[in-house]
């Protein structure tokens, strides 16, 4: 009996040692497919490809400036051989403990780490891992160097002081962890119904029929579904008054907007013309634009929320073009889900989608589009629009776009 417990003993022991010392041969790192660096309002985004979520760490370094991503049990399965960005001048991979990875990205311009998080599979993308910076004064940056400003999604961790991007840290528990996730806020949608007060806008095929009263209306009736949804929204004219093109911007601004969508309705010489569009700021529109704000002296609230008084007029022009940018590309997003929406329930002009230089489209801190909801010069359309039904249905179509827009991965994570 002795003997056959003896024998178990080993047995069991030797199972557990067999079971600790083999290979993993199941276990796969993590495969980072891809790399890329994308413009926003006011700095980059990092965004790395990858088969799964992966344990990271984020923080900044000096002489020179760089900013250092870590990444556990990773395989990268891409060169990245530059940057080819205002901001990020240069990139080098390092090996650190085991099969983890350091990717050191040079700073051409101070920055400060905004967040860091990870976002699951979603419409075809793989998990992405996004580092987002924000370009920042040389005393910010220098406040939120080392190892104590990380930010890391893994609680097991806790840095220690090490200036140098070559070694890999000791960690061992944290308290202050920040795993780089915003909450969710109320998003905010400025609505602005087109002309108004002396400007009627487009007039009817029957002559009684003005523009200005179809897009008030349909801004009170869209704004009333989007509320239901738990959206703040503004109008910039809630009567019949007339507001000039570039305070209907400074209204957006002023209440901080997500989104800014200003609705009209068209008209044409050709009386069968028919059907919706959706304009966004063309890329030259944008440019020159961009030019001008640049060459203004007041430049304190070009872009909401970034102070550009007393920066260089470099740093200045960076800024505006980055917003312009970035506020152009979720532009295209948005116009891209309203015109898919729209398409479901009535009809299009060709080439729906269009561009143009807009005045009212051209906040460089804001996503905008123009919604020309149809031709009031043809009698079929005119009759639709007057109606609440019609508009209704359009606006619960606009809605919906939003909605879509907003819990896109890319622009939810803003």
């Amino acid at each position: 009996m002795r003997y056959l417990y003896r024998k178990i003993i080993s047995v069991v022991f030797a199972f557990f040692c067999a079971l600790f010392l083999m290979p993993a041969s199941g276990w796969t790192a993590v495969n980072v497919n891809d790399f890329r660096i994308g413009n926003q309002s006011d700095g980059v985004r990092i965004v790395f490809d990858m088969d799964k979520s992966v344990n990271y760490r984020v923080f900044l370094l000096d002489e020179p400036k760089r900013l250092v991503v870590d990444l556990d049990d990773a395989s990268i399965n891409k060169v990245f051989t530059g940057a080819g960005n205002q901001i990020i001048s240069k990139t080098r991979i390092g090996k650190l403990d085991g099969n983890n990875k350091r990717i050191v990205l040079e700073l051409a311009r101070p920055v400060i780490i905004k967040k860091a998080f990870t976002l699951p599979p979603q419409s075809g993308k793989p998990w992405r891992f996004v580092v987002d910076a924000k370009l920042a004064s040389a005393q910010n940056f220098k406040d939120n160097i080392g190892n104590k400003h990380i930010v890391t999604n893994d609680t097991k961790f806790v840095p220690q002081d090490n200036k140098s991007d070559s070694g890999w840290f000791n960690f061992g528990s944290q308290d202050n962890n920040t795993s780089g996730k915003a909450a969710k806020r109320k998003r905010i949608i400025v609505l602005d119904p087109g002309h108004g007060g002396k400007d009627p806008g487009a007039i009817g095929a029957y002559g009684k029929t003005y523009e200005k009263n179809i897009t008030l209306a349909m801004g009170k009736e869209l704004k009333e579904i989007l509320q239901r949804k738990g959206y703040t929204v503004y109008l910039t004219r809630s009567t019949d008054v007339f507001i000039p093109l570039r305070q209907r911007i400074k209204i957006a601004q002023k209440y901080k907007a997500d989104l800014f969508m200003s609705l009209h309705a068209d008209s044409a010489r050709n009386r069968q013309a028919k059907g919706l569009s959706v304009y966004t700021l063309s890329d030259r529109a944008s440019d020159a634009e961009a030019a001008a704000l640049a060459e203004r002296e007041n430049k304190a609230d070009i872009i909401g929320g970034v102070d550009l008084g007393g920066n260089t007029k470099e740093v200045n022009d960076i800024l505006i073009s980055l917003s312009q940018t970035d506020s152009r590309n979720k532009s295209s997003k948005y116009a891209a889900y309203l015109v898919n929406e729209m398409a479901k329930c009535v009809s299009l002009v060709k080439n729906t989608h269009r561009f143009a230089g807009f005045a009212v489209l051209k906040a460089p801190d804001i996503p905008s589009a123009l919604l020309e909801m149809g031709y009031l010069s043809n009698k079929t359309e005119e009759a639709n629009l007057k109606t609440q039904a019609y508009r209704k249905k359009l606006a619960n179509s606009a809605a919906n776009a939003i909605d879509k827009y907003f819990n896109d991965p890319e622009i939810a994570s803003n």
